[in-house]
């Protein structure tokens, strides 16, 4: 059994994994605004703050915390919350790290394949590619230099490349399932890596469990689908008439500004290192949806 805290906690994937951690019989404290439960403790990062009773006996830290890339239209303000908020939340835990002196048994980040940019390409991208220069690159290489920096107090870091998280709870997929984006966006031809909720939180997990599991993973399933063939495999599911006419780029762009560039442009994302450790239980698109949407 471990001891874990846990950013982010009350987010879409930190619910699932507080859930499947405790089942698991590890003990899990959650870093949040606005403590509510006994497990839950106060941190302000606009006030470098944290409660230091959340750093007793702790062995890992899964830093989940950050602004939603998709939530907002990316205005300049916007931009610099998307990189503060996880830049700076991790700042502030290790300058605690370090002022505590906690004996971490390891640092778990979250970041993601807009690491790899907003382009679509026929490359398979592999976590030995050097990062894009673009926005979306921008704030993966900042995310995870600010994780790296756990290593200089030899804590062992683990950091989740995560693709589009699927889930019934809300996410990708609520947003997906409207009339605009139920048929292919621009040429349809961006390729979508997606993962399954479960098996994200299960990397999670493992990177507790199993201290081989170290560095950076890509956190994608092995099905490459395109946004065209996704949407299709969506609409199948749902039993929805996918619209049979792309929506042209320059209506997003108009609708969603320059974000949108994270549904108009992808490629794929080799998933074949985080495959070595771990079997995903959803392999398959369909799979997957069908078992969201049962």
């Amino acid at each position: 059994m471990a001891k874990i805290l846990l950013t982010g906690g009350t987010g879409l994937i930190g619910k699932v994994l507080e859930k499947k951690l405790i089942q698991k019989n590890h003990e899990v404290q959650i870093l949040t605004r606005n403590p509510r439960k006994e497990n839950h403790f106060k941190w302000d990062i606009k006030k470098s703050f944290i409660d230091d009773n959340a750093f007793q006996n702790l062995d890992y830290i899964i830093h989940l915390a950050g602004a939603g890339i998709a939530d907002k239209k990316w205005t300049k303000s916007r931009k610099a919350e998307l990189i503060n908020s996880r830049v700076e939340s991790a700042n502030l835990l290790y300058s605690k790290v370090k002022e505590l002196n906690v004996p971490l048994k390891g640092f778990i980040s979250s970041s993601g394949i807009g690491y790899y940019g907003a382009i679509t390409s026929e490359k398979v991208y592999t976590e030995e590619d050097e990062p894009a220069d673009d926005f979306i690159a921008k704030i993966c290489i900042e995310w995870e230099n600010a994780a790296h920096q756990f290593q200089n107090n030899n804590i062992p870091v683990t950091i989740l490349r995560t693709g589009v998280v699927l889930s019934k709870d809300g996410g990708a997929l609520q947003k997906m399932n409207t009339p605009l984006f139920l048929s292919a966006l621009g040429n349809g031809k961006q390729y979508v890596p997606w993962i399954h909720i479960e098996d994200l939180c299960n990397l999670y997990i493992k990177a507790i469990e199993d201290e081989n599991f170290k560095g950076i993973y890509n956190g994608v399933a092995p099905d490459h689908q395109t946004n065209s063939s996704f949407t299709k495999t969506l609409g199948q599911v749902l039993k929805k008439l996918v619209t049979p006419i792309n929506v042209p780029g320059f209506v997003l762009k108009t609708v969603l500004g320059e974000l949108a560039v994270i549904v108009l442009a992808g490629s794929r994302v080799s998933y074949k290192k985080v495959e070595q450790h771990y079997n995903f239980e959803f392999e398959d698109l369909k799979k997957a949806l069908q078992h969201i949407y049962k």
